[in-house]
């Protein structure tokens, strides 16, 4: 029996991906590391997930948003963001209405409660950002938006 945790070897029939080159892994890794250090804290303090701080980020930034119009702003899978607006909704985070008399369609804002978590962490965020940010020089932070404009341009 072979052992399941013994990578395959590379030769002619495999051609291994080079995780460590691959733009789309390095991209994640980046964001996953500057992410987990940011949610650290306010997964401490308010027992909230990094989607569900950023369902919240979203919100405070776009006010009466439907679910679909969150994932889609935040490129993230829809049920994620359906399990995070749950428990928001039940935290008392978020609070979510009918549009006119369309119960098939959500609109979503933060609460007061909700305000109060996103006024604490939105600067926790933007200091983390400072701290990444700071290993650039100014150059180097204009090329950065420059370029990330422009991948994620539609």
């Amino acid at each position: 029996m072979s052992n399941p945790r013994k990578p395959a070897p590379a030769g002619a029939e495999h051609a291994p991906l080079e995780l460590e080159h691959f733009l789309p892994y390095r991209l994640s890794i980046l964001s996953n590391t500057v992410s987990q250090a940011i949610a650290d804290d306010y997964q401490r303090r308010y027992d909230l997930s990094v989607t569900e701080w950023r369902v919240m980020a979203v919100l405070a930034r776009f006010h009466g948003l439907s679910a679909r119009e969150v994932a889609e702003r935040t490129a993230m899978d829809k049920v994620a963001v359906s399990r995070a607006l749950a428990r928001l909704v039940e935290a008392g985070r978020v609070h979510r209405e009918t549009h006119g008399g369309d119960k098939r369609r959500s609109v979503l804002n933060l609460t007061e409660a909700g305000w109060l978590i996103h006024d604490d962490v939105a600067p926790m965020a933007r200091n983390r950002e400072r701290e990444v940010l700071a290993k650039l020089d100014a150059e180097e932070q204009e090329w950065l938006t420059r370029i990330l404009d422009k991948l994620l341009a539609h």
